[in-house]
């Protein structure tokens, strides 16, 4: 969506350069990994959200917890950054007012959320951002030719176009990658309910998974539709950006024909309202399934939780609008920087709290809710006294540091028996051979692309 378009694009412009496809190319491996780990898991459970899952494993506090610093997250930090870098892109092409633009995409996000549904977002998502990534892919063909083409546009940014960077880069440290990042990939494609919702709606575990791998084989794209795209709009309007989130969204005003503008406009406003649609529908949905209905009313009718999902897409909304543009200032390091920096509140302790639950089968409810309670205490300390730490090495940590705590938790309280998770009888969980040809083919080209660019 926009905020990889805006912010990926912005720190490939930047400091960082090609080094930010990391988080894709490292998801990739990551959405492989959870297609044959965590999703037959959470398929066979039969649970709608990630927070379901963990009053199965631990206890309705651990459910609550989740659910509240999920919701939490996702207005205060995703929300707010896809509002602020659609909008910052309609100011940019359009010359739009930036809290207009905030507004005009938020309400249609809205509206399109409360009567679409999650059928609706999901095929939304399938064309939209299939079409931002052909824009984008456009878009790098364009630059590389603006740019002198690409012996010229590789030799004039060679420092730029390397996958690990020194291990004192104030941007993305090697060290981060090898090390916290992988924390964040588990949740990001593992555990994050707006992203796993359509798996978990899969009717076989076949289907969710080649739908998985489907998406981490596009991600493969990103480095070229979005990141490269960011390296020359530096190469060639450097001068005339105020901070590096203007990247993409100069190259599309100054070098892309009016009318595939027109396309690309349509691409990445389609990508904002999918993928504000897919955030609302997710935080409406724990809002509603693992709040409201569970902790205050158990016999709401669906009705009733109905017209309060669409009652909570609107408040949420509001709250993004009333958020976003203050994402302007430049204390935050550009959208893609805030997005990871403060969803690390919620990574070591949630990611944390999963993993021991599956492999620590005596773990007791105290040891989930202990986990999702230190996690981002331990994350603000480091925040607060350690700044020059790079956040991803701070997730780390802090991962490691509440796994200890769960693990004397556990060491003096242990369950007399393993909770008894659901199964589902309508469904194989055996993975079939085109999975893992599939499975095989992403890591290939994976490893094919860090030789080449390492």
């Amino acid at each position: 969506s926009t905020e990889q378009f805006v912010g990926m694009a912005g720190q490939g412009a930047g400091s960082v350069g090609l080094a930010v496809s990391n988080w894709q190319l490292v998801g990739s491996i990551g959405i492989v990994v959870i297609a044959f780990t965590l999703l037959p898991r959470f398929l066979k459970a039969g649970i709608y959200t990630m927070p379901e899952y963990l009053e199965y494993r631990y206890n309705s506090a651990a459910r609550a917890l989740m659910a509240l610093t999920t919701v939490v997250i996702y207005i205060a930090v995703l929300l707010t950054a896809v509002l602020y870098s659609g909008g910052l892109t309609l100011h940019k092409i359009f010359d739009m007012d930036l809290t207009v633009g905030v507004w005009l995409i938020g309400l249609i996000a809205a509206a399109y959320t409360a009567w679409g549904g999650l059928k609706a977002v999901a095929w939304a998502d399938l064309f939209q951002g299939g079409a931002l990534l052909l824009g984008g892919v456009i878009t790098f063909f364009l630059g590389l030719h603006a740019c002198g083409g690409w012996e010229q546009f590789s030799t004039v940014n060679r420092s730029q176009l390397h996958m690990v960077l020194a291990a004192d880069h104030e941007g993305l440290p090697w060290t981060g990658v090898f090390s916290g990042m992988w924390i964040v990939i588990v949740y990001y494609c593992g555990l994050n309910q707006f992203i796993v919702q359509r798996n978990l709606a899969a009717k076989t575990l076949r289907d969710g998974q080649l739908g998985v791998i489907f998406a981490g084989a596009l991600w493969l794209l990103i480095p070229f539709a979005i990141v490269m795209p960011g390296i020359m709009s530096n190469q060639l309007y450097g001068d005339q950006m105020a901070k590096a989130d203007e990247a993409f969204p100069m190259l599309i005003r100054n070098l892309v024909p009016a009318g595939l503008r027109g396309f690309m406009f349509a691409a990445i406003a389609g990508a904002v309202i999918s993928s504000l649609a897919s955030m609302l529908n997710s935080a409406s949905t724990i809002f509603t399934m693992d709040v409201y209905n569970r902790m205050f009313d158990r016999d709401a009718s669906q009705k009733r939780l109905l017209l309060l999902g669409r009652v909570m897409t609107l408040v949420f909304i509001v709250a993004g609008c009333l958020l976003a543009p203050r994402l302007d200032n430049p204390k935050f390091g550009g959208v893609f920087q805030y997005i990871q920096q403060f969803q690390g509140y919620i990574w070591p302790g949630a990611v944390a709290a999963f993993l021991f639950g599956m492999m620590v089968p005596k773990a007791p409810g105290l040891a989930g809710v202990a986990a999702l309670i230190s996690g981002p205490i331990i994350y603000g300390l480091f925040q607060a006294f350690v700044g020059e730490l790079h956040f991803l090495i701070q997730v780390a940590i802090a991962f490691l540091l509440v796994l200890m705590i769960m693990g004397l938790i556990t060491f003096f309280k242990p369950l007399d028996k393993p909770k008894e998770l659901p199964v589902r009888e309508d469904i194989d969980i055996r993975t079939t051979p085109e999975v893992k040809l599939a499975g095989g083919l992403v890591l290939a080209a994976v490893a094919v692309f860090y030789i080449i660019f390492w």
